[in-house]
This record gives structure tokens, sequence and C-alpha cells, in this order.
């Protein structure tokens, strides 16, 4: 049988004519008709750039510069724009990472998914295959969400409607690059379930780039592992993750399980003294009439780690948000230390470092922000700072000259959290700081902010939908769900012996079947 996805010795390089170090390095990779075949790897291994080759959407400073990729028995790694236009979206079709950056926030999902029916050769789509295109993939009231503009939808609705347009046209070959690497689990079940089963239900292939190695083991038919743009070791799912080959696979699975049996940073019995941070009651109604955050109350100590979890649309950014100031209550207090919040007392570390710093600021400039904010100490006095805060998180000096474009994911989040530090906090809220990251990249920097707990003394509000995170850097944990606090307590006892159904549904999501605790 002809593969349906046939790459030999694929290289792919960026710079000037193609003239730089390969991100892809003489890859080979098959995907047979009606397969799920994943790629996992770290951060920089090379996977996207792969992903995008095969979708002939490299950017231009990136060229295909030796070996070959055969769809259907029919070479395309040398076609021109007009003919991947015409194969893409019909034929091959790809899911990206972020719904927040893919999709545009100016157009409405009509418009966008319009756009995409066209693309498949779909002259004037009406609202009826619009509905289709959106109900195929699981929205119970297309109608209603038309109309809306990204922002107005949950992260899990967003990426539906990323798969609702890659699907449009019935593709034979699915791409889904990091598909539900920003959902919690239960939303990453549910949008793995949609892409599982529309698959078998057209006869679409999926390749899944992802760094899960728990969705790769949960979803896939075949595993490829890349690291430094090639593939180390490629084989069925359960041979690659149970029986690795190589040293690079045993690498990957040993960080997937370190964090799991690392100790949490803040795992003491809470001493009864006076909190650090003190929430009351705290409520939060949109015009409208929205409720995001209905009566949330918990205290957190100097030096300890609260994890708050939840599903998609739960409240817990909006909590966050109100807690560092970026968002005004309806309704109950935030103290920290018995007092208001004060400027630069609370920091916070965004979910994702592509988007979170300024790409036309230096490292320098952007870790030096906060204290040219606060008006702290003289330029050269900022600029000493920066340097000890570039090796309180484990940067070289010399990175200070550098545009976040230039950095790695795990060390612009590295970046991200240097300023942080900046303004000497008390408390961080670090916003789903890892779950763009890869296993390795991960479990760095969980033990970079364990360090920093330990050298600094500051309080941690951890939001994540990973579980395995949670039960490896809190020592408490707060289950939310329609913007309430519906369980919390010791992180061991909770994820061991869960009272309310909804954390029992969370644990059950899992991807892998692995354990978090």
């Amino acid at each position: 049988m002809t593969p349906l996805l046939a790459v030999r010795g694929l290289t792919v390089r960026y710079g000037p004519s193609g003239r730089g170090r390969p991100a892809v390095d003489r890859a080979d990779l098959t995907v047979e008709p009606g397969q799920v075949v994943a790629v996992v790897g770290e951060s920089g291994s090379g996977k996207s750039t792969l992903a995008h080759a095969l979708a002939g959407l490299l950017p231009d400073a990136a060229r295909v510069t030796g070996g070959e990729v055969a769809f259907g028995g029919e070479r395309v790694d040398g076609m021109r724009d007009r003919a991947w236009r015409r194969l893409r979206g019909r034929r091959i079709a790809l899911v990206p990472q972020d719904p927040g950056t893919a999709l545009n926030p100016l157009m409405t999902v009509r418009a966008q998914l319009a756009e995409a029916l066209r693309l498949t050769g779909t002259a004037r789509p009406g609202a009826a295959a619009l509905e289709d295109a959106l109900g195929r993939v699981g929205i119970p009231d297309p109608a209603a969400v038309l109309d809306r503009h990204p922002h107005q939808l949950s992260g899990g609705f967003r990426q539906r409607v990323l798969l609702g347009m890659a699907l449009a046209g019935r593709p034979a070959l699915l791409i889904a690059d990091e598909p539900t690497s920003a959902l919690d689990t239960t939303v990453q079940k549910t949008v793995l379930d949609l892409i599982q089963e529309v698959a078998a239900r057209d006869g679409t292939s999926v390749l899944l780039i992802t760094h899960d190695l728990g969705v790769a083991a949960d979803r896939a038919d075949r595993v490829a592992v890349m690291t430094e743009g090639r593939v180390v070791e490629e084989g069925p799912a359960d041979r690659v993750l149970g029986s690795p080959e190589a040293a690079y696979t045993r690498l990957l699975l040993d960080s997937v399980s370190r964090p799991l049996t690392g100790p949490a940073p803040s795992t003491r019995v809470p001493r009864g003294g006076e909190a650090l941070l003190a929430v009351r009651d705290l409520r939060k109604v949109y015009p409208g009439g929205t409720v995001a955050v209905e009566g949330a109350s918990f205290t957190l100590e100097r030096a300890d780690t609260l994890g708050l979890v939840g599903a998609s649309g739960s409240g817990k950014s909006t909590l966050a948000r109100m807690i560092t100031g970026l968002v005004r209550p309806t309704g109950g207090s935030v103290l920290l230390a018995g007092a208001p919040v004060r400027t630069g007392r609370v920091q916070f570390v965004a979910q994702n470092p592509y988007t979170s710093l300024d790409p036309l600021m230096s490292v320098g400039r952007i870790i030096a922000e906060p204290l040219r904010a606060l008006r702290t100490g003289t330029r050269a006095e900022r600029g000493e700072r920066v340097r000890h805060l570039l090796e309180d998180v484990g940067l070289p000096t010399e990175v200070v000259r550098r545009r976040p474009s230039a950095l790695s994911g795990g060390q612009r989040q590295r970046v991200a959290i240097a300023r942080a530090l900046a303004s000497s906090p008390d408390l961080i809220v670090l916003d789903e700081p890892v779950s763009a990251l890869d296993a390795v990249t991960r479990a760095q920097i969980l033990a970079l902010l364990r360090r920093l707990q330990d050298k600094h003394a500051m309080a941690y509000l951890l939001i994540s939908h990973d579980l395995a995170v949670v039960a490896a850097a809190a020592g408490r944990l707060a289950v939310m769900r329609d913007g309430r606090i519906i369980e919390s307590g010791p992180t061991a006892e909770v994820l061991t012996a869960p009272e309310a159904p909804f954390t029992r549904e969370l644990l059950a999501a899992v991807p892998g079947g692995r354990p978090p605790a």
C-alpha cells in the first residue's frame, strides 16, 4: 500500500540562502491512511518546523534544502504556492497551536469559517454549510456561535472552531500542532476525542505534534521522537514509550515522571499565623449579568504555593486578574499582609512567553521595565539588577541585548520570571506558566520556581490545567467550577481522595491514564 505521507531525508534550514543550521535534519517519517502518528520532542527539536513544511507553510526565512515529501505517491516538496493553495485545505489541513492568535480577533466566526470553506472550493457557503461544519466538531448550538468574535468564546470552543475550519474540506491528512496544550484536562479530552472521532468517520489520517507524552501514548498508533532536527526513534507507540531504544526518548520519559516524584516547594503544614494573601468573598459580574467569580475565599501564607485548577471558563483567570489588580472586583476584598495590594508587591507571569514579551524590546529593557515604572534606582543600578536577575533565572548575561524572537520558549519564560522578580514581590501569580513548554523544559522551569521560592520566600498562586504540575509545585490545591471554589485542601489529599464529582472528572480525564500524584 502506498503511504499517504512519505518523508525521506527532509532538511529545512533558516537563514540567508538556506545556509543556516538545519531546523529539520534528514528526517524520515511515514503516515499510512487512517493512521494517527504523533511527533514528540522538546522545544526547538524541529517538530513544528516539520509540520509547517508538510503543510507548505514555512516562513520566508526557511526553505527545504534536501530530501523529498510525497503525498499520495506524488512529490509535493517542490510545489509552487498556487499548487499548495489547491492542496491545502482540500487534501491537507493544519490546526495551529494557539487559537488565540490563529483566529482573527476582528472577524466573526461566520466570516472566518466562510473563508475556510471558500478555500476548499465552496463558492458561496450558506448558513447550513457553516452550521454543519461547526456541528461536526461538537459545537451544540452552531447558529449562536457564528456571529460571535473569538474573544467571546472559551478556549475549548475556539479550538473547536479552528478544528471545524480545518476539517471543512474533509482532508485526507490533518496536521494538529499542539492542539490542546492550553486546555484543561476535560476540554483536552473532548478535543482529542473529536479529532479521533472525525478522523475515524472520514478516514482522515492525523499527524499529531505534541510535547505531551501522555497524549501521544493515549492517542497515537505510532510515535516519532525528534531532537535537534532529527527523528531519533520511530515505531509503535507502546514500544517507543514502553521500551525506548534511544537515550533521548528515555530522557523525555524521565522528565515526565520527575515533576511527579520531586518534592513540592511548599508542603509544610501552614503555621496558622497571619496570611500574606487573604481573599474574602471575591465576586465579579460582567455587564449583562454574566457571573465570572462568585464568593471566592482563601488564604495564602508567605513562601507557600496554592494551586488553582478548573475547566476552561471556570473563573480561574478572572480571579487571578482581580488579585493582581488588572480587573476590578464587583464585591469582596483582596488584602496583602492585611492591606490593599500596592503596586509592585504582586507580579504576574502569563501563560504564553511568545505573546507576553514585547517583541521590539531587548531582554534587558523587558526585565528592567518594572523598575523604571516604579522609578527604582539609577540607570546603572537597574542594569546591575538585571544582570543579577538573569543569573537568578539561569540565563547568560549575553542575552541582555537579544530580542525575544532570538530565544527559545523556555528562555522566554525565564525572562518573564526575571521581569516578575524585578520589584522583589511578595506574591507571584503564575497563569499556566509551563503549559506551552515541552516535558524537559517544563521540569527545568518548575525546578527554577522551586529554587527561587526557597531563596526569596515568595508566595505563588499557580493556575494550571495540568494536575501533574500542580502535584509537583503546590502544597495546597483549590478546584474551581462555574466561578466557585468547590473543593480545597492539601494537594495530596485532594488528588488522592477527591470529594467533589468534578474533581474526580478532572482526574479521570488525565491523558495516558498517568496519575497526577
